[in-house]
C-alpha cells in the first residue's frame, strides 16, 4: 500500500532524474505538453481549495476517531500544525502529554528542538512548515505506537501528505519512517539517502526525543537536514559576522 511510489512526479523533474539515477521511470500517461497560442494549463487553484478543505474535513474527522483504543485517553487529537501550503512537511511518531494538552504537535521539549533545527538550522519559521504525527491520540506513558494503532491512524497522515503534496518529507526517527517506508528496517539503512515516496523526496532522521536522549547524533541529523535544504534550494542560514551554518 504504501512504499516507494513512482508518481506523481515532483515538478522540477529534470533536477530529480539526476539526482535518482537513469533507472527513474517517467509515468507517460503523466507527460502532457501545452504549446505556445493553444491550449492553456488548468489552474492549480480549484485543486488547491479542494486540499485545504479535505484538510479541514480530515481534522474533524480525526477529532471524533475510536478506530482503535487510544481515543479512550485522549484530551485532545493532535491533527497537525503549520501551512497546508507548505513544502516541507516533517512527520513524528505521535503525541505525548504536551501535544495531548494542546492539541499541537512537537510543544514540548521535543518539539522546542525541532523548532531550533527549522529556525535556527534550516533558516525558516516554523509556520512555514507542515508538522503531523503518524498517529493523532497519545499513546499511553508515551509508548510506541503499537502496528494496529498505526495502520488504523496512518490514513489521515497518508490523506495529509496528498492534501498538502510538499517538495520534500522528513520522518522523525523510526516509527514514521518504517510506517511510511512499509518496512521494518534499522534507523541505520534508512538514513542517508533519499527515499520516495507517491513522487516526493523522503528524508529519515533522528527524532527530536532521541536527540535529548543522545546528544551526540545531532551531527547525523545536521547531516540528514542539509540533504532536505539541498533538495529544497536553501542555503545555511548566516550567522552574525557574515558565516554561514558549518
Amino acid at each position: 500500500m504504501l512504499g516507494r511510489v513512482s508518481s506523481p512526479l515532483p515538478p522540477n523533474l529534470a533536477h530529480w532524474l539526476s539526482l535518482l539515477g537513469p533507472e527513474t521511470l517517467v509515468p507517460r500517461a503523466e507527460v502532457r505538453t501545452y504549446p505556445a497560442g493553444g491550449e492553456t494549463p488548468p489552474s492549480p487553484e480549484p485543486a488547491r481549495e479542494a486540499s485545504l478543505a479535505r484538510l479541514e474535513a480530515l481534522r474533524e474527522e480525526a477529532s471524533r476517531c475510536t478506530a482503535c483504543p487510544l481515543h479512550e485517553g485522549r484530551k485532545n487529537s493532535v491533527f497537525a500544525d503549520g501551512d497546508p501550503k507548505a513544502s516541507l512537511m516533517f512527520i513524528g511518531e505521535g503525541p505525548g502529554r504536551d501535544e495531548d494538552l494542546q492539541g499541537l504537535p512537537f510543544v514540548g521539549r521535543a518539539g522546542r528542538l525541532l523548532t531550533d533545527i527549522i529556525e535556527k538550522g534550516m533558516g525558516l519559521r516554523r509556520a512555514e512548515v507542515y508538522i503531523a504525527n503518524v498517529v493523532k491520540c497519545r499513546p499511553p506513558q508515551n509508548r510506541t505506537p503499537t502496528p494496529e494503532e498505526r495502520e488504523a491512524c496512518g490514513p489521515f497522515l497518508i490523506e495529509q501528505i496528498r492534501c498538502v503534496h510538499p517538495r520534500a518529507l522528513v520522518a522523525l526517527g523510526a516509527t514514521a519512517a518504517r510506517y511510511l517506508l512499509a518496512t521494518e528496517a534499522p534507523m541505520r539503512r534508512l538514513r542517508g539517502r533519499i527515499h520516495m515516496l507517491e513522487g516526493i523526496p523522503l528524508v529519515v532522521t533522528w527524532h527530536p526525543a532521541y536527540l535529548l536522549r543522545r546528544p551526540e547524533a545531532k551531527r547525523e541529523t545536521w547531516e540528514d537536514i542539509q540533504r532536505v535544504m539541498r533538495i529544497l534550494g536553501l542555503s545555511a542560514p548566516r550567522r552574525p559576522g557574515g558565516h554561514g551554518s558549518s
